[in-house]
């Protein structure tokens, strides 16, 4: 059996890891971390007292370092602080925050406004996107985990970025996000008074998961994608929609054409039927992306939607994923769960 460790289980996508592996049929779950928080685990989230009996504990080196691997479901900036002595360790590392996603250590510096405390070590990091870079993910010591918006965006752009017919000089993506994406600890704007009834857009003049969806078009592409990202915060809980506006002469069916044919090895992208916009609760509690490239009235362009799930395809289900190839599993396993409808 595979010994996982969590530090940082206490926040939504933490929650969201201990669901999936408690079921894992490869996974013993090891070490399961807090600063803050004392006392089982159950208590905290009474939906996993009967699956994970372990208790909260301080994050440990000696500790973490009889894991095979350590998630760290935490805030940016933390992994970073202990990634290197783990790896020395013979510990595998996959971070949900963004410590280790962006390549120049500058940009990072400079949208995280933080000092990078293990620079060496992003060098090392395979960026976890398993639809683009599965075959590095299989042989990596470290994952960076992709963010939610990064997800859903690039699914829903790859596949065009090599066609000569498709304009990246100017791509526009308006992507929503539901609350859980801002994370577990109060905020006044996130109250239900607040957010209920309300939709907002924010980050307008920069998004730090801007540079990390540029980054990645970039290396598919070639060359630099100029994209328009603007985030929206709608009020339900989770689910996440980008709608992708692109200008190119291909019509939908070939387009839709191309997308299956691109995903065809992908197990959790599915593509819809040309003109049919996926809906967020079809993924809801899923590990899937739904992908649907739709034809506007005057033809001058293509609409593509990509939903998923923030906290699962967005998070936690996608460093299972990541897991799952790292130690060779199918990588499936685990991820199998339908949405809950209604």
């Amino acid at each position: 059996m595979l010994k996982v460790g969590i530090v940082g289980g206490t926040g939504y996508t933490g929650a969201e890891l201990l669901r999936l592996l408690s079921a894992h049929p490869k996974v013993q779950l090891t070490a399961i971390t807090s600063r803050g928080v004392s006392g089982p685990v159950g208590a905290l989230f009474p939906h996993l007292s009967e699956r994970v009996l372990l208790r909260f504990s301080e994050p440990r080196l000696e500790t973490l370092s009889q894991c095979d691997l350590v998630f760290f479901a935490t805030p940016n900036g933390t992994a970073m602080t202990m990634a290197r002595e783990l790896l020395a360790a013979n510990v595998k590392v996959i971070d949900l925050a963004a410590d280790f996603r962006l390549r120049e250590v500058a940009v990072w510096e400079r949208w995280y406004q933080l000092q990078h405390a293990a620079p060496e070590v992003v060098a090392q990091a395979v960026y976890g996107l398993p639809e683009l870079y599965k075959d590095s993910i299989r042989t990596a010591r470290i994952v960076a985990n992709p963010g939610c918006y990064p997800t859903a965006s690039c699914l829903g752009l790859l596949p065009l970025l090599q066609q000569p017919a498709v304009d990246l000089s100017h791509v526009i993506i308006d992507a929503k996000s539901g609350i859980s994406g801002a994370g577990r600890q109060p905020q006044q704007h996130l109250m239900l008074c607040e957010a209920s009834e309300n939709l907002n857009a924010y980050g307008v003049s920069g998004h730090r998961h801007q540079p990390e969806i540029e980054q990645t078009l970039a290396q598919v592409a070639g060359k630099k994608v100029n994209i328009t990202f603007i985030p929206h915060l709608i009020p339900m809980m989770r689910g996440m929609l980008a709608t992708i506006y692109v200008q190119t002469s291909l019509d939908g069916d070939t387009v839709t054409d191309l997308y299956q044919n691109y995903y065809a090895d992908a197990p959790f992208v599915a593509i819809l039927p040309k003109n049919q916009a996926p809906h967020t609760k079809n993924v809801r509690g899923t590990n899937f992306c739904h992908i649907a490239i739709c034809e506007p009235h005057h033809k001058t362009g293509l609409v593509i939607f990509a939903a998923i799930d923030n906290l699962v395809k967005g998070a936690a289900g996608q460093a299972v994923h990541n897991m799952n190839l790292m130690w060779g599993f199918d990588e499936t396993l685990g991820l199998n769960q339908l949405a809950v409808v209604p």
